[in-house]
């Protein structure tokens, strides 16, 4: 996210550190040797491209418009892949916001552009072997690589996708 969507700025103003619902979609993108990007965020932690829904917007356009603003990719083409909620979705937040996420995994299918890094957001972009992830891999995108692989790419690789 380029920026906290000024919805949740006039949100935070009126409730403080109270629970907030916030959607966001996140991307998988591998690239031809089939290893997946990660973003290495300005807090050391890695993850997923991603970031809030803005109002208006769909989820599929949040996830074309994260790619684009924190990696310079333009998203040509995406397979939406799960919604994630519950109770693994709530957080508080280092500032102490406490914050419920649903947050949409999409595989990124077709893709192009160079690779650059957004400094407001990122340290740095690796492409990384799904055996081989940084020991500091953020919380809830763990979640949302292992459904892709259990769920995915491991169904892909037997011949039919899981319904």
């Amino acid at each position: 996210m380029k920026s906290i969507p000024e919805y949740v700025i006039k949100m935070r103003q009126k409730i403080g550190h109270e629970r907030l619902l916030l959607v966001g979609a996140c991307v998988i993108l591998e690239n031809s040797t089939g290893k997946i990007l990660l973003q290495q965020r300005t807090s050391g932690e890695w993850g997923l491209p991603g970031g809030l829904l803005e109002l208006g917007e769909s989820l599929a356009q949040t996830a074309i418009r994260e790619v684009k603003e924190e990696t310079g990719l333009s998203v040509t083409e995406l397979r939406q892949l799960h919604t994630f909620s519950g109770e693994y979705s709530y957080a508080t937040l280092k500032n102490q916001d406490k914050i419920y996420m649903v947050t949409t995994l999409y595989q990124v299918t077709k893709y192009h552009g160079t690779l650059v890094t957004d400094r407001d957001e990122s340290l740095q972009f690796k492409y990384f072997s799904y055996d081989k992830l940084p020991k500091n891999f953020a919380g809830n995108y763990k979640r949302y690589l292992n459904y892709y692989l259990e769920n995915i790419k491991g169904q892909e690789s037997k011949g039919s996708p899981k319904q």
